[in-house]
């Protein structure tokens, strides 16, 4: 008898087969959360991160592409494309959101998803992308296939929370962010951290 196991959403889970271009998600948090919750990378359950500051809720579903991992090759990358001052990727998988006109609950589910575009993210020297996709076959977002696509407001909407979630009031922006970029440059930033992954876990 094959004994029952959950897998681990980081590791034990495929990044999707169709990858860059359709990937898996693992979904964190949803709009309605005023708790981050982030994955324990040890057992894999969902664990209280921090409660959201102040008004900052997330503004779309949030959180990561399986089996990868942020460090030299995203690194490179946004050196690449000019950010020189970034030290090192932020050691941690690739954080993705997906826009859905879907009311979805909770999060720790799984589903998939099209990049169309990101925001090249520095927080303290660190490079932590933001990859922007649409929930496949959402009747409202699904068929967009790249962030120009948007209207302006809703890339401001998504802008304003990165880099503002951090901060107290009067305080100095903690992070920036020095790029929106595309589709095709989303699916190298996704390829890089499937490289990463690769090169610190193996397979």
């Amino acid at each position: 008898m094959i004994p029952n196991f959950k897998a681990h959403p980081w590791h034990g889970i495929s990044v999707g087969e169709q990858a860059p271009e359709v990937v898996n998600v693992f979904v964190e948090i949803v709009p309605a959360d005023t708790i981050k919750y982030e994955v324990d990378k040890e057992t894999g359950y969902l664990k209280v991160d921090r409660p959201q500051k102040f008004s900052n809720i997330i503004p779309a579903l949030y959180g990561f592409i399986p089996r990868t991992y942020c460090h030299d090759e995203v690194k490179r990358l946004a050196i690449e494309s000019g950010s020189t001052d970034v030290t090192m990727g932020d050691n941690d998988p690739l954080d993705i959101l997906v826009l859905s006109s879907h009311n979805i609950h909770s999060g720790g589910l799984l589903m998939e998803a099209i990049p169309i575009g990101g925001f090249k993210m520095i927080d303290k020297g660190e490079a932590d992308d933001k990859i922007i996709s649409v929930m496949v076959g959402d009747h409202a977002f699904g068929h967009f296939r790249d962030v120009s696509e948007l209207p302006e407001a809703e890339i401001n909407r998504l802008m304003h929370y990165f880099l503002t979630y951090k901060n107290l009031p009067n305080e100095p922006a903690k992070c920036r962010i020095d790029e929106i970029y595309g589709a095709e440059h989303a699916k190298q930033v996704i390829l890089a951290s499937q490289e990463d992954y690769a090169n610190k876990f193996g397979g």
